[in-house]
Formats: structure tokens, sequence, C-alpha cells
């Protein structure tokens, strides 16, 4: 189980990167608010969080899970680049989404039968 403590202090530096990242995009500055947003800190703590309450193969794990559910991710983005100009903003977010969902479902489908 994860002690409160170390859920309260990801939990506060997970959002403030995501307040970093949307400050620096409402700017303007789209590239390095998408770096603020995809540097590895969040999977840095994630990682250890892991590790510290369930060893080496529960992290594994979800590091394997990140890689198959980095395609899904990638095409939702890709709807919300295409589809936001076309479509305005709530409907290319919920586009995007239910795809991301569909997309990850497919792929833990495949993966639970290659198992």
């Amino acid at each position: 189980m994860v002690p409160l403590k170390s859920f309260l202090i990801n939990f506060l530096l997970g959002g403030a990167i995501v307040s970093v990242a949307s400050l620096i995009g409402s700017q303007g500055k789209g590239l390095l608010a998408a770096f603020v947003a995809t540097f590895p800190t969040m999977t840095v703590l994630t990682f250890s969080m892991i590790y510290r309450t369930s060893g080496y193969t529960p992290t594994v794990n979800y590091a394997k899970g990140l890689l198959l559910m980095t395609p899904p991710w990638i095409v939702y983005v890709l709807c919300l680049i295409f589809l936001l100009p076309r479509c305005g903003f709530v409907k290319a977010l919920t586009i995007g989404i239910v795809t991301y969902m569909a997309l990850a479902g497919v792929a833990s489908m495949v993966m639970k039968h290659f198992k």
C-alpha cells in the first residue's frame, strides 16, 4: 500500500507539472510546454513509487504498459492536431479520447491473447 505522504507529494508534484505546462502553453510556447509535460518526472515518480512498494516485477510491467499505450496516445494527440481546427475543441477532444480508449482496449486484448 502506498503511504499517504508519498501519495500527496506525488499528487502535488503532478499538479505542479500540469499547471506549469498549461501556463507555458497558454503563452504560445507549445514546444516548451510539451517538453515540460513529457519530461520523465512523472514516470520517475511513478517508477519509484511502484518499485518502493512492490519491487521490480510490477515496475517492469508498468514500463511495458507504458510502451503498449504509447501508440494509442500518439493517435489521440494526432486526433487533436487534425480535428481541433475542423471540429472545435470539445468534439476533437471527445473523438481523441474515444479513439484512445478503443485502441487501448484493442492493445490490451492483443496482449492478453499473446500472454
